[in-house]
């Protein structure tokens, strides 16, 4: 539940009432306790995820998300420093499932730019944040005929000069630049994609710039600065980055930043945030890692940025885990689990070790990156022991049981492999259809990605069918579906509001049928359609599609 607040509330102490403050888990939140003692099964507000500071282009969609706890539930209410939050330009929305609040702001505008809170109240208290939104505008002036063709009335004309300016003055999220400052030259494509930049040449020439800035600020305070590492998820749970430097000053000041507030940290206790030195290296560990972890983090020394690496979670489960695997002496063995989304590359581990693609083991994953495989070649008694696949913050784990070589000829020597059939026997093995994983509510912002997948068992092997709408998409382009040991997936590209609607996947073979539906929710503005007459085009032929995206 949750409401909308004008301006500055502060709710009055009502008579008997008192004031406590309380420390939260979570950085940067204030709780305020309303009675001296809490009442058995009783607490005040909480959150246990803060929105986050954000920086957005002007006409984008922009959204805060909270998650708070308490008992009794907690009422979510939300205002801003300068200017009121109304239901025209504010979307609420509230997820029963995840317990997520959102405050939506749909084609943002730079009015909007402002210092918001969001306040949790219950009969014992409240808990407030405090989280900025930064609007970066297009620079460019508007025209009567702009203004008016955003209502659809007249046609808009457009001229290279507008283009050119728009493409250049969009100077991207500063979190875009912080992240190629530290990143290795071959994370660059990654990191583009991941922020829409196709202008390569101009982005070099802007961040050997920004590059030459930032090197002039850090010799102030660092003598050497290498060996710069990104932030990497460990097995262990726990998330960890590392650098080595020489400071000019021993004693200056290191401050830790996550998403622009800084965070505490000790190098002595084992607290949440830590750090370790060994001479000229820094090793800072983010213990106990869980989803509101993620995000960019950045390390300055007396107020000069350093480093910034940014911790990405995915949003990924088990559908199949790895299952016990029993072999003999020098036979290969192989787990094999499958993902609920894709991933290029997750984490093995062999009795506590890190295992990679090497002489002893064989690393693969599919083409559609959800199955993934590690075969533990020429088994030794040696190689024993509980084997690992770990997956963001999922894992699951299994035996590798190694049995000596019952033939005394094969001691020492490679066993080939061999089929045995067993002797065929009446029984059927067939099954009708079935959803072992069914189809999950999607909602997606505009012009996102979005990705469906369930889990279908069956033998004989089922024949799969999407439909949108009662519409086969089997054959449609425009989705792409894939159907890979019966983990069934479509992806959606580039979401429109035409992808909206009901999607239904039907199993069927010679033993019967079965479905399951979902239902796609698109958030966000809907384009409007932008007209040129035919005397303005002409000048527009070598205008590349980067700059026409950045009109819609």
């Amino acid at each position: 539940m949750f409401k909308m607040c004008k301006a500055k509330e502060e709710q009055p102490t009502a008579p008997g009432q008192v004031k406590i403050k309380k420390k939260s888990r979570v950085p940067g939140v204030m709780i305020t306790q309303y009675v001296e003692v809490l009442p058995d099964g009783r607490s005040t507000p909480d959150f246990t995820r803060k929105p986050i500071a954000l920086t957005i282009q002007e006409g984008k969609m922009a959204f805060f998300r909270a998650i708070v706890t308490g008992n009794p539930t907690p009422v979510v209410t939300w205002m801003r420093n300068n200017g009121e939050i109304d239901e025209k330009r504010y979307k609420f929305t509230f997820d029963s499932i995840s317990g997520e609040h959102q405050l939506q702001m749909p084609d943002v505008c730079a009015d909007q730019a402002d210092t918001y809170k969001c306040y949790a109240r219950n009969e014992f208290g409240k808990a407030v944040v405090t989280v900025t939104l930064n609007v970066i505008e297009v620079g460019y002036k508007k025209s009567k005929a702009m203004k008016e063709s955003r209502t659809g009335i007249q046609t808009t004309f457009l001229t290279i000069p507008f283009l050119t300016k728009i493409k250049k003055k969009l100077e991207i999220d500063e979190q875009f630049w912080e992240l190629l400052l530290s990143a290795d030259k071959r994370e660059y494509e990654g990191i583009c994609a991941q922020y829409g930049v196709t202008d390569f040449r101009w982005l070099l020439k802007k961040l050997n710039e920004k590059k030459l800035e930032r090197e002039q600020e850090q010799e102030k305070v660092v003598e050497k600065l290498c060996n710069l590492k990104p932030i990497e998820l460990k097995p262990s749970g726990a998330a960890e980055f590392e650098l080595e430097m020489s400071l000019k000053n021993p004693n200056s000041n290191i401050f830790l930043f996550k998403d622009g507030v800084m965070i505490p940290f000790d190098a002595e206790t084992e607290v949440k945030h830590g750090l370790k030195r060994v001479g000229k290296k820094f090793v800072f560990s983010i213990n106990g890692v869980n989803p509101e972890d993620a995000g960019l983090y950045q390390l300055e020394i007396d107020g000069v940025k350093i480093f910034s690496t940014e911790l990405k979670i995915p949003d990924v489960d088990f559908l199949v885990k790895i299952q016990d695997v029993k072999a003999e002496e020098r036979e290969d063995a192989v787990f094999q689990c499958v993902l609920s989304h894709p991933m290029k590359k997750i984490c093995w581990m062999g009795k506590n070790n890190p295992v990679e693609q090497g002489d002893k083991y064989d690393v693969t994953v599919s083409d559609d990156m959800l199955i993934h495989t590690l075969v533990v070649k020429d088994c030794l008694l040696l190689d024993k022991g509980i084997y690992s696949a770990v997956a963001g913050l999922k894992s699951c784990s299994a035996w590798l049981i190694v049995e000596g070589n019952k033939d005394p000829s094969m001691v020492g020597k490679k066993k080939k492999f061999s089929l045995k059939l067993q002797d065929s026997k009446s029984c059927s093995l067939e099954t009708s259809p079935s959803f072992s994983v069914p189809l999950k509510m999607h909602q997606s912002p505009q012009r996102y990605e979005c990705y469906m997948s369930c889990a279908v068992t069956g033998n004989p092997r089922p024949r799969v069918t999407w439909y949108k709408n009662n519409i086969s998409l089997n054959t449609n382009t425009n989705y792409y579906i894939t159907n890979t040991c019966g983990v069934c997936s479509m992806l959606i590209l580039n979401v429109g509001h035409k992808d909206s609607g009901d999607y239904t996947v039907v199993a069927e073979n010679s033993l019967g049928r079965v479905e399951c539906s979902t239902k796609l929710d698109v958030k966000g503005k809907k384009n409007l359609n932008i007209k040129c007459y035919t005397q303005h085009l002409t000048p527009m032929k070598n205008i590349n599609h980067c700059s026409l995206l950045l009109l819609h």
